[in-house]
């Protein structure tokens, strides 16, 4: 049932947004240049990894850059990537992810590898369920980017303070999910998003 409306709701919000997203990505490939989209491994239910998308926000990566933002303040951000992230539109082109089933619109937020213990119990749990484009622990730390600006050592600060507690809200999640708890996170997220 959940993947049934995972899959009617990005088909609807796909056609809904679809001419907005070529004008950001014709305003993006004017602007900034390619590539448009942003594709980073992230590893999804049953441990498997795949490629998420998004709107660009940052320049090209080049090596060793790192695996996370340092927060609002990393120069890495262009213009208008912060001002897309400001919205979150910059997440729009995910409904592409939950499409193929790689995500579903309410579910833990995937992480890159190197912060996943797959041996771990936590993990075995959130991983038990797909991604989600928003989530509990989307809604609890909204403003993660502002709290990696104040950090020394950014990487560090995630996985110390962030981390743990993201992992806390996920496997709740995983463990107490519902249609009716992902339509009222659905509701949630519209009403941050709006201010």
């Amino acid at each position: 049932m959940k993947r049934g409306f995972d899959f009617l709701a990005a088909c609807g919000l796909l056609l809904l947004l679809a001419l907005p997203m070529v004008a950001i990505g014709l305003l993006l490939w004017m602007r900034e240049g390619r590539p448009i989209f942003y594709r980073q491994q992230r590893v999804g239910r049953c441990g498997r990894p795949f490629a998420i998308l998004k709107f660009r926000t940052m320049r090209p990566a080049r090596a060793g850059d790192a695996a996370i933002t340092s927060g609002e303040g990393d120069n890495r951000i262009t213009a208008m990537g912060a001002a897309l992230r400001r919205r979150r539109i910059d997440e729009w082109p995910q409904l592409w992810n939950v499409l193929r089933g790689d995500m579903s619109l309410v579910g833990p937020r995937p992480e890159v590898p190197e912060f996943v213990d797959l041996e771990s119990e936590s993990w075995q749990d959130i991983l038990s369920v797909r991604p989600g484009i928003t989530g509990p622990d989307a809604l609890a730390f909204k403003d993660e980017g502002s709290l990696l600006a104040g950090a020394d050592d950014p990487k560090a600060f995630y996985r110390s303070h962030i981390l743990p507690q993201k992992v806390q809200l996920q496997q709740r999640y995983a463990q107490e999910h519902s249609l009716w708890g992902d339509v009222r996170i659905l509701f949630r997220t519209l009403g941050a998003l709006r201010g």
